[in-house]
């Protein structure tokens, strides 16, 4: 399986694992907050599933279309992985968060956790991103010279249709404008402005998935195209919400959680926002 990495040479991915989901399913920030509620209120996606099915019915969408949106949408919660919050204490997280950006970053991480392709692509954004300043170009032609580069593990390359092809650059460009890296109608972004809220998820996602020397090359801010000269005030940010803290360690400073990397979920921290 294709993990996000840290630079350096990017591994091929499974044809199997590749999917054109986002050509159907963006960030859906409102209906993934809903599914996650549901998960915290029955805590088992057969009973989530059915009364999502009920709501869609009600709201006179169509099976099929709900079905799709169930599917993708479920997927990214089902399979987070452990560096991220569990999904039953989503709804906490999206109550602290005090804007729609914040919201879509924090289900930002979980996209790129689940999506191979996505992962892919945002891997090969971030590496550029160390080597030059932004803006990104997020045109048809940047992404799909991306996407046209990959070679899956049995020899053969992306060949998916161009009209595919291009509704797929779409739905990465619509999810770049919902967490803040790009303006409307806009194709070439920038970094974009992360809340304390989402920055305390992606520095839980980036200690727990990483190893000694994660805050090399954080996971969470490097999904977010954090550039590295930002590293030190977004973990200074995290710092003063009281959720981390600097310790002594071998004669360094390190950032480490207070207690454990999401003990903040429910509890009393300082935000600025």
């Amino acid at each position: 399986m294709y993990t996000l990495t840290d630079g350096g040479a990017v591994p091929s991915l499974s044809r199997a694992e590749v999917t054109m989901d986002l050509t159907m399913c963006g960030l859906l920030v409102d209906r993934a907050a809903r599914l996650a509620r549901l998960y915290r209120d029955h805590g088992t996606w057969n009973e989530v599933k059915e009364r999502w099915f009920a709501d869609r019915l009600s709201d006179r969408s169509t099976r099929e279309s709900a079905r799709k949106i169930y599917r993708v949408l479920s997927s990214r919660l089902k399979h987070a992985p452990a560096s991220l919050p569990n999904p039953s204490e989503l709804p906490a997280v999206l109550d602290a968060c005090s804007t729609r950006r914040d919201r879509a970053q924090v289900f930002y991480q979980y996209l790129v956790a689940d999506d191979p392709l996505v992962r892919y692509v945002v891997d090969e954004y971030a590496d550029r991103m160390a080597e030059r300043e932004p803006p990104f170009d997020f045109s048809n032609a940047a992404i799909g010279e991306i996407l046209s580069g990959i070679q899956y593990a049995d020899g053969g390359s992306f060949d998916y249709a161009d009209s595919t092809t291009q509704r797929w650059c779409a739905g990465f460009r619509s999810v770049m404008r919902e967490i803040g890296a790009l303006a409307d109608q806009a194709v070439e972004g920038h970094q974009p402005t992360v809340g304390d809220v989402p920055l305390l998820v992606a520095l839980g996602h980036s200690y727990e998935a990483g190893d000694d020397d994660w805050h090399e090359s954080p996971r969470g801010f490097r999904s977010l195209l954090q550039q590295p000269s930002r590293w030190d005030e977004l973990y200074d940010r995290a710092a003063s919400t009281g959720a981390w803290e600097f310790v002594e360690l071998h004669g360094s400073l390190e950032l480490r959680p207070e207690a454990d990397s999401y003990s903040w979920i429910n509890s009393e921290v300082t935000f600025d926002e």
